[in-house]
């Protein structure tokens, strides 16, 4: 088995970070854990070189290129140093619950699983994996009201399907996953043309093509405190730009859209975009 590192990405929000820094520095089983600031504008990078030891590293970007560009950063200082490591990715609003089980998740990784996910709590919720989508299905889980049924019936594996202690699955949440770092590195690392959103389905295109295996544990949980640090920092209408903005690409870049798809994705992203603002005036006109 592999040795084990840990990437947290951090942007405005180190007390969040820093509690999860407590939750994990004395894990043996981690060689190394790197906290990315990605170019924060309040007194994060003050905070948190405070806590750096000989184990806990931190990096500053200076420029906030997105999420999958901070997790670049983290990935690309790990494997220079050590060479052969799997890597977790964790969002800075993570509580685990042991060491016991970020060993059991390294141990699931091997030459067909690359990347294994945990069971995810968010909220009472439980967030598992989904299915890689297609173009027309990604157009209509952007129609308001409707988009939660659909999502349910052609995204979403049943409960039925985690019933086994590990089970098989397109994507997971990029919140937190372990990947194996040989990998990442075989296949360029992270696509950083995205802000944020859309991490995962674009990995998971990039593991399918070369063939290889996602798993969720189902014998493992973690609670994620959801959207914590994207919430304070980003409004409603802007956040779902985002999202839309990473859907194109992905929809364009790794699903092959057509022209006529293209032009169905536009169409029913700006029916959603309508949505959010008739429910922001209704909310008493959030933004």
């Amino acid at each position: 088995m592999k040795d084990l590192s840990f990437v947290i990405i951090n942007y405005n929000d180190s007390d969040t970070t820093m509690r999860l820094i407590d939750n994990i520095k004395d894990y043996k089983v981690l060689k190394e854990i790197v906290i990315v600031d990605n170019n924060s504008t309040d007194d994060s990078v003050k905070k948190l070189k405070k806590i750096t030891n000989k184990k806990i590293t931190l990096l500053v970007n200076d420029e906030n290129k997105g999420y999958s560009s901070g997790m670049n950063f983290g990935a690309k200082y790990l494997l220079e140093k050590y060479k052969d490591i799997n890597i977790i990715f964790s969002n800075a609003d993570i509580i685990i619950k042991s060491e016991q089980d970020l060993i059991t998740l390294n141990s699931r990784i091997n030459d067909d699983v690359v990347l294994v996910g945990p069971t995810v709590n968010e909220h009472g919720n439980i967030n598992r994996g989904w299915r890689l989508s297609t173009p027309f299905k990604e157009s209509l889980y952007n129609i308001p009201y409707f988009h939660k049924k659909l999502k349910k019936r052609f995204l979403y594996y049943g409960d039925e399907y985690y019933k086994e202690d590990i089970s098989y699955v397109d994507v997971v949440s990029g919140c937190f996953f372990l990947i194996n770092g040989d990998f990442l590195k075989k296949i360029n690392y992270f696509d950083d043309n995205v802000f944020l959103y859309y991490e995962e389905n674009i990995l998971a295109s990039k593991i399918k093509k070369e063939n290889k295996k996602v798993i969720i544990d189902n014998t493992i949980e973690i609670i994620h405190d959801h959207s914590v640090t994207i919430d304070k920092s980003i409004k409603r209408v802007n956040k779902y730009k985002l999202l839309k903005k990473s859907q194109r690409y992905y929809v364009i870049n790794y699903l092959k859209a057509n022209t006529f798809m293209k032009i169905l994705l536009c169409i029913t992203r700006n029916i959603g975009l309508l949505g959010i603002k008739l429910s922001n005036i209704f909310r008493g006109g959030k933004k």
